[in-house]
């Protein structure tokens, strides 16, 4: 069972999000006791929250409520619930990335962090508290737009990473674009280069394609225009065979002239994802 698991979850985080619930959903009619049941229902949400992220479906708050039903408890389910919950803060269902003010809700915003502050001082072990660093962070960056509070959440997150590329990945991704906003575009072009091999490595399709699309913005930045506009135009095309259409729309847009790392209330918050 714990072998299904994880193929279903390598299978979600290379974008095949339908395989992955198909296999999952195998897996729980063959489940044999109350704990499997859990594990495979949760496996289940993550999978369902991964497609919300990169299509735009709705399909995570009720594979969390099956997970909850199922018997899932704990840090776990708490922290799915807290990447949900940031999820529909930043983008509405059925949205995908598009100019706009974000962060309407103040309780709910505060609420969210004092949930991830709790997360990380719950969890139960480094990596996970990490990744409770790296949420605190983007609810810093991108519901409260404090971007001097942000980095050091990263750099947590980082240094807590370990062997969790995806973690290290997300860290360096969100580094390099502070390290862009700062001009230092040597700092932001290395941060993101070891961010797009570190997600390729772990067999992430999507965010290797967002990645590459920050390639794309430093390419524009050093007057390359025809280099950058050449890689938005392949991410385009992949992200289209693949279903991602977040990634797709933002290169898009990134092709008609917007940039995916502007603020909120400037351009689409690629930088996000």
């Amino acid at each position: 069972m714990d072998e299904a698991v994880a193929a279903a979850l390598e299978l979600a985080t290379g974008g095949r999000w339908e395989r992955a619930r198909t296999l999952l959903d195998a897996a729980q009619e063959e489940a044999r006791t109350a704990d499997d049941r859990a594990r495979i229902a949760m496996a289940a949400a993550q999978t369902a929250l991964d497609q919300d992220w990169w299509v735009g479906t709705d399909g995570a708050e009720d594979r969390l409520a099956a997970a909850e039903k199922a018997g899932a408890r704990g840090w776990e389910v708490e922290f799915l619930r807290l990447r949900n919950d940031y999820l529909r803060l930043i983008h509405p269902v059925g949205e995908s990335f598009q100019p706009g003010p974000w962060g309407k809700d103040p309780a709910a915003i505060a609420d969210a962090e004092r949930r991830g502050k709790r997360l990380r001082e719950t969890a139960p072990g480094p990596v996970e508290a990490g990744w409770a660093e790296m949420y605190l962070g983007l609810i810093a960056d991108n519901l409260r737009a404090d971007r001097e509070a942000a980095p050091a959440h990263y750099e947590a997150a980082l240094a807590a990473a370990g062997g969790d590329d995806l973690l290290a990945r997300e860290a360096l991704r969100h580094l390099g674009d502070h390290d862009h906003d700062r001009g230092d575009h040597a700092a932001a072009l290395d941060r993101w280069q070891r961010a797009t091999a570190l997600g390729a490595g772990a067999g992430q399709v999507t965010g290797t394609l967002s990645q590459l699309l920050l390639l794309a913005v430093l390419a524009r930045d050093s007057g390359d225009e025809a280099a950058a506009n050449a890689i938005a135009a392949e991410v385009a095309r992949w992200a289209q065979a693949l279903g991602a259409i977040r990634v797709r729309d933002n290169a898009i847009g990134f092709l008609s002239g917007v940039d995916p790392t502007a603020a909120p209330d400037e351009a689409s918050p690629a930088a996000t994802a």
